[in-house]
């Protein structure tokens, strides 16, 4: 009874003293790196940092809290985390988190997540032995009702991460340690758990809280093997390292062991000595304890992330949106531009055939003239009952036309052919002329004639207008002179009569003469015009009279051309 009321008197003096002091305890180390990471993750979302800085400090701060045991709100962070990690497509990072998470959910008694989770993890990695840790993890919760079957998997992992030595990697070290220390207390070796606590022991010696909590597991598998000095020795050391370290709530969680072995040693008084020893040391243990968590402080800030969380997810919303609309704007802008580009192209394409329907129109308005020329001298040679010169002239006629006919369709032909069909034309009117003129031709030799092209039928109406209004009304002795030389990069056509002269020949025509001679060389004008348009050609005619007495007269025609290859 006296014993009851020791212990009742014990336990009301330290748990409601400590719970009115601070709800949950953290070591140093924790609740300052808790405080740290809280502000340097709302100092990131508010400065507006890039979202791989502000997904690490999620991930720091996600740690801190799953050391505190605060395993929800962890969760939470790394999801944060893994989203921005995500946005970015850092395949690495995410990795690295669904390890985490992992972690949380088979601590949580999650087994099916956290398999999943470890299996995400080796398949975003490229780390070969990140992949196989994790897959060795799988493997391990796959098989978590068979602890031998467990063993390789775990064992494999320790290697694998004494291999790779890396200080980010402590943790996992550490949860492979506890592992196999697990898996060692389910198949009863105990001296195996006990070393493989020893070793996290060696991992956290810098961490006073997990050493303390070390220790006590020490104890209790010493305790359980029934070595109690030796659990004894490990409680104490845990108990007064945390009365060293300032961790109250740590030191109460080692008192009771101990004085649960005390008691089960029949120990009693030694029990009632360290309580009371506890008691007095519990005072100043509390006030000098700076670790205990300002709780007001961390919900504060934790409501701050939280707005601040909402306040970057709508900034990044109205950017998204702002993009959209400037990717719809800007889309819409090129689909107008190719739009317009298209109606441009139609209407320059449509233009340019119109103005080919047109220089074909025009080079053929002049065969109608040739050939009703043509056909009066037919019907001349058989007025005056030339047989033999009709048959001549319709055989050469015949020949030019087909050639003529052959090429309609042609703006350009090359200078061979045309040369071929111009001799032809003369050979013609000189028949019909003969009393009239002769004509000379004189062809530079340089010219490469059949693989240089000028315009078809563009030198023809020339020859036909200096014969036709010029030579025709000389009695005799004219001369009709066509030269072709290179001019640099052109090709000059001259041509040359010392016919009766512009201003004669005028005052001689008929009106209908008069006009058709305008339109004669209007036609050649117009044609001239639109090729230099449609293939962006310098092609030019100069037309001058001879400048002398009246035995001197004539016309001189220069026509130019680009030297065409």
């Amino acid at each position: 009874m006296n014993r009851l009321i020791i212990y009742l008197t014990i336990w009301l003096l330290t748990g409601p003293c400590i719970t009115m002091t601070a709800q949950d305890s953290v070591p140093p180390v924790y609740q300052n790196s808790a405080r740290k990471a809280v502000m340097k993750l709302s100092t990131s979302l508010e400065s507006g940092k890039s979202d791989y800085s502000v997904a690490t400090d999620y991930e720091a701060l996600a740690k801190t809290l799953m050391i505190q045991g605060e395993y929800e709100k962890a969760m939470n962070y790394l999801i944060s985390a893994r989203q921005l990690f995500y946005k970015i497509k850092n395949n690495e990072k995410i990795a690295r988190v669904d390890r985490e998470m992992a972690r949380i959910q088979e601590i949580q008694g999650k087994i099916q997540e956290a398999i999943l989770s470890y299996g995400n993890a080796a398949h975003l990695s490229q780390d070969t032995n990140f992949i196989e840790l994790n897959t060795n993890d799988v493997n391990r919760l796959k098989n978590i009702s068979n602890p031998v079957a467990q063993s390789p998997y775990i064992q494999r992992n320790i290697e694998l991460l004494n291999t790779s030595y890396k200080p980010e990697q402590q943790e996992d070290r550490v949860a492979a340690f506890h592992q196999m220390a697990n898996v060692n207390l389910v198949m009863d070796n105990k001296e195996a758990a006990i070393g493989n606590l020893n070793s996290i022991l060696s991992e956290v010696k810098d961490k006073p809280v997990e050493t303390i909590k070390v220790q006590r597991e020490i104890a209790k598998v010493y305790a359980a093997d029934s070595q109690q000095v030796k659990a004894l020795a490990s409680l104490q050391q845990s108990y007064d390292m945390a009365l060293k370290e300032g961790h109250t709530i740590e030191a109460k969680k080692s008192l009771e062991q101990l004085v649960e072995q005390y008691r089960k040693g029949n120990q009693q008084r030694k029990a009632l000595d360290l309580y009371a020893d506890f008691m007095e040391k519990l005072e100043p243990l509390v006030k000098s304890d700076s670790t205990l968590i300002d709780q007001k402080f961390f919900q504060a800030h934790e409501a701050r992330i939280a707005q601040l969380e909402k306040e970057r997810i709508l900034k990044d919303e109205l950017i998204r949106k702002k993009n959209t609309f400037n990717y719809v704007l800007i889309g819409s802008i090129v689909l107008i531009l190719i739009f317009l580009v298209f109606i441009v192209k139609a209407w320059y394409s449509i233009r340019r055939k119109n103005k080919k329907i047109a220089l074909q129109s025009l080079r053929r308005e002049m065969n109608p003239h040739f050939i009703f020329n043509s056909l009066n001298s037919v019907n001349q040679f058989i007025a005056q009952n030339n047989e033999l010169e009709a048959n001549k002239y319709l055989s050469s006629y015949s020949r030019l036309m087909r050639n003529i006919m052959e090429n309609s369709n042609k703006d350009f032909t090359p200078l061979s052919t045309e040369l071929e069909q111009l001799k032809e034309y003369l050979d013609l009117e000189h028949m019909r002329f003969s009393d009239k003129f002769v004509y000379e031709t004189d062809v530079d030799e340089s010219l490469d004639t059949d693989h240089i092209s000028v315009p078809n039928m563009l030198i023809q109406p020339q020859l036909e207008n200096a014969i036709w209004h010029g030579l025709r009304y000389k009695e005799s002795g004219g001369l009709l002179k066509l030269s072709v030389k290179p001019e640099g990069n052109s090709l000059c056509v001259k041509i040359e009569d010392n016919g009766i002269g512009l201003k004669k020949s005028n005052e001689l025509k008929t009106r209908h003469q008069k006009e058709h001679h305008s339109r004669g060389l209007t036609n050649t004008r117009e044609r001239i015009n639109l090729l230099n348009s449609l293939y962006g050609m310098h092609i030019t005619i100069e037309i001058t009279e001879k400048e002398g007495d009246d035995e001197d007269t004539g016309v001189i025609v220069l026509l130019r051309f680009p030297l065409i290859v």
